[in-house]
């Protein structure tokens, strides 16, 4: 598969897909995976408002996935290796755009980055063999999956922990046609590099992940599922900026509020 950019953006009648395409926004008449077509309307790339390029049902998400991310948490979650991948949910409602500020809970006093591979679906996905999976893939994009540390560890509970609004900054775009297992996820804080590591060194790739998960959950075009992050995650304060970045398919930076 070729590789092709895809973004969300706004536009006078509200939120619009677009291909990405020799400089300019190439609007689509729907999302790419629920078969939208060129509508021949054209805008400069230049000076659009980039959203969060995501129009799925959920975010199904990965933990302990990298040895060395295991190895710098096993004091709060113990350091072997799961038998089998550890699933929480991320609703809807925790999607950010990229440029949009993270929000600090209330209840929370420790709010980390976590830099991440997105998996964007492109065709519903049932108990689908991990021989096949990657044919059900749309493609590609950046997440956050910030958490409230200190609520996940205290109460034991991922979900809660993960599920604030806000916290799933996704984007800047959707990249079809790459290599899971051959891009470099890197966070930087403020500027300051954090996390650096390769999607080769998942302990579960993109294909085992996708099939685990169908077992139980039906995916639907446009969900998302999180591979996990690398180890440097680490707390953000106010005022802080967060970039995650994948080469091949962009820069996610957002303010921390």
């Amino acid at each position: 598969m070729e590789n092709r950019s895809y973004i969300r953006i706004e536009t006078e009648s509200g939120p619009c897909w677009a291909e990405e395409r020799g400089g300019e926004a190439c609007l689509l008449t729907a999302a790419p995976f629920f078969g939208g077509v060129d509508t021949g309307w054209r805008r400069p790339l230049d000076g659009v408002r980039l959203l969060a390029p995501f129009e799925g049902n959920k975010m199904v998400c990965v933990g302990k996935n990298y040895f060395d991310h295991i190895e710098e948490m096993k004091e709060a979650f113990g350091d072997g290796v799961p038998e089998k991948p550890v699933l929480f949910i991320k609703p809807s409602t925790c999607v950010n755009d990229p440029g949009g500020v993270v929000s600090y809970p209330a209840v929370s006093h420790r709010v980390d980055f976590e830099g991440e591979l997105a998996i964007v679906i492109g065709r519903r996905m049932t108990h689908v063999p991990e021989s096949e999976a990657l044919s059900y893939v749309f493609g590609y994009t950046v997440c956050n999956d910030v958490t409230a540390r200190d609520i996940q560890k205290g109460e034991g509970q991922w979900t809660r922990g993960k599920a604030f609004d806000g916290f799933a900054p996704i984007g800047p775009r959707i990249v079809t046609g790459l290599d899971p297992a051959a891009l470099t996820v890197i966070t930087r804080l403020n500027g300051v590099e954090k996390q650096r590591s390769s999607t080769s060194l998942l302990i579960r790739g993109a294909a085992e992940l996708l099939a685990f998960i169908t077992e139980a959950i039906t995916l639907l075009p446009g969900d998302v599922v999180l591979t996990g992050t690398p180890a440097g995650v680490g707390p953000m304060e106010k005022g802080d900026t967060v970039e995650v970045e994948i080469p091949g398919i962009g820069v996610l930076r957002n303010e921390v509020g």
